[in-house]
């Protein structure tokens, strides 16, 4: 607790240059366009990723503390790689209780899951960086205690899930749990692989009726299933 004690204040420090204002307006702007492009429909909807994805990079390009600071570490990997073990032993017994209800949807072999999954990964490490690197650095300059930023940042995290009724709670505590492992190790990478592990499981074995492709969003309500037995994961 120490050292998570110590590597906030530090965190804070960093960001005293900037007003509550400034961070809150910086949230409010990225989280919204996030939200524009989850329930704007197509083909709007692409030019609005492209949109928020410069004015959110814009924006951390303007506090961009240096990589260290913002996660990109590899000094504690291997000390929280036991997240991504974890991860991936419920994984195993995921896998192996769907298969026995009849719900497992194997990939054809390991490339076909790289092929359909490496920019899932890359997506999960994406996600990752905005949860704890955007929002939650900013909240915690702005709110009074450690863990009222995480719960805000577990909630926004979670909301942007919406209406996936798989998704949303499984990435409310998955938020929660991970931010707080952030702020202990400050290091993205198991995380990440974390993220990708339960993402990827999430997509074999939870029933199609429900999780529509991994879809949240309009693209949530508006999906239709493909007549393929398997399809690839879809950020």
């Amino acid at each position: 607790m120490l050292g998570e004690t110590a590597s906030i204040e530090i965190w804070v420090d960093r960001g005293a240059v900037h007003s509550r204002r400034r961070d809150l307006l910086e949230l409010a702007v990225a989280y919204g366009l996030i939200m524009l492009v989850i329930w704007t429909p197509r083909p709007w909807q692409r030019l609005l990723w492209w949109v928020a994805a410069i004015v959110i990079a814009f924006i951390i390009a303007l506090s961009f503390d240096g990589i260290q600071a913002v996660g990109l570490r590899a000094d504690n990997f291997f000390c929280s790689l036991w997240v991504a073990g974890l991860a991936l032993l419920a994984a195993v017994a995921a896998a192996i209780v769907a298969g026995r209800l009849d719900l497992l949807r194997l990939p054809d072999g390991p490339i076909y899951l790289v092929k359909n999954y490496w920019a899932y990964a890359l997506w999960a490490l994406v996600q990752q960086f905005l949860l704890q690197c955007f929002f939650l650095a900013r909240l915690l300059r702005i709110l009074k205690s450690t863990g009222s930023a995480v719960t805000a940042a577990a909630l926004l995290f979670a909301s942007a899930h919406l209406p996936n009724p798989i998704l949303t709670p499984v990435t409310l505590l998955f938020a929660l749990v991970a931010c707080r492992l952030f702020l202990r190790y400050r290091s993205l990478y198991a995380l990440a692989l974390t993220h990708a592990i339960l993402g990827i499981t999430i997509a074999i074995v939870a029933p199609k009726p429900m999780i529509h492709n991994m879809r949240v969003g309009l693209g949530y309500l508006t999906y239709s299933p493909p007549h393929s037995s398997i399809h690839s994961t879809q950020p």
